[in-house]
């Protein structure tokens, strides 16, 4: 139904990951979408690491170079040999017919990786066809094809930034440069967020023009879920924070996000 695309430029840090990890998860519990979730990343499990612990199974298979079941997915797929249906098979569940993730491919061979990601425009379309909605780990940068193909496709797309100067001003250079950064389905988000930072939402909001900015803020007990496959239990923990609790900021701002991008989502098929 919609594909909601997390995307940063340059090399800079931005939490990109662990943030779409946070809205995946609070939206999947708090809303009944089915969602999937996947990364494009190259031999990334920053993912997959949010919600399992990784297994020594895992470390030898990526040593190794064997690949993960979307390889055989990108086969079905570019063969015709699919149905919508088709990608559950090789997702793995976080919570039932709520939540699932599509493990990144994992191989030693770069050129095979180039290569495959190629099918992931095919990927989402067909899984378009069966999910709610689609969150999209997108590799960072511009310049590759593949990159620019699934943004464009996307119904929305969720541009991560740090509280840095340069890299928001990277950013409005981008977009003056850019006709694809001036559409109206484009949402900023700061991850790691620092509200003490002069360069807090507001500020950068207004510096950037914009109505709204929204953050994922640095939470130490959420980023400790993170790397040890706990996200999922972290916001069942947490799902109803009392508001003097030192994480309810943090599930704050999260909600904010979530309900932001349903609303964008929201004002793109009104516009059809």
């Amino acid at each position: 139904m919609a594909i909601i695309s997390f995307w940063s430029n340059g090399k800079e840090e931005t939490a990109k990951t662990l943030s779409i990890s946070a809205i995946a998860t609070y939206m999947a519990i708090e809303r009944n979408f089915k969602i999937l979730v996947l990364s494009t990343n190259y031999n990334d499990s920053t993912l997959e690491n949010c919600y399992w612990e990784q297994q020594v199974s895992d470390v030898r298979r990526h040593i190794v170079g064997l690949g993960t079941g979307i390889e055989e997915l990108a086969k079905a797929i570019v063969s015709h040999k699919s149905s919508p249906e088709i990608v559950t098979n090789y997702t793995k569940t976080v919570f039932k017919n709520r939540l699932e993730v599509l493990p990144s491919i994992k191989t030693s061979n770069y050129q095979e990786y180039d290569s495959l990601r190629s099918v992931y425009p095919e990927i989402l379309r067909t899984a378009d066809q069966y999910y709610d909605l689609i969150f999209v780990d997108l590799n960072k940068g511009i310049d590759n094809v593949n990159v620019r193909e699934v943004l464009e496709m996307s119904e929305l797309v969720v541009v991560n930034l740090t509280q840095r100067l340069s890299i928001i001003n990277d950013y409005i250079d981008l977009k003056m440069s850019d006709p694809l950064f001036r559409r109206g389905n484009i949402m900023t988000l700061i991850g790691r967020y620092d509200k003490f930072s002069k360069y807090n939402s507001k500020n950068i909001a207004r510096y950037l023009k914009e109505k709204n900015v929204c953050t994922v803020p640095y939470s130490t007990l959420f980023f400790e879920a993170a790397n040890e496959g706990k996200v999922a239990d972290f916001f069942l923990r947490f799902r109803n924070v009392d508001e003097n609790d030192r994480n309810a900021t943090f599930i704050n701002e999260v909600r904010r996000a979530t309900e932001n991008i349903i609303y964008c989502l929201q004002e793109e098929q009104m516009k059809r």
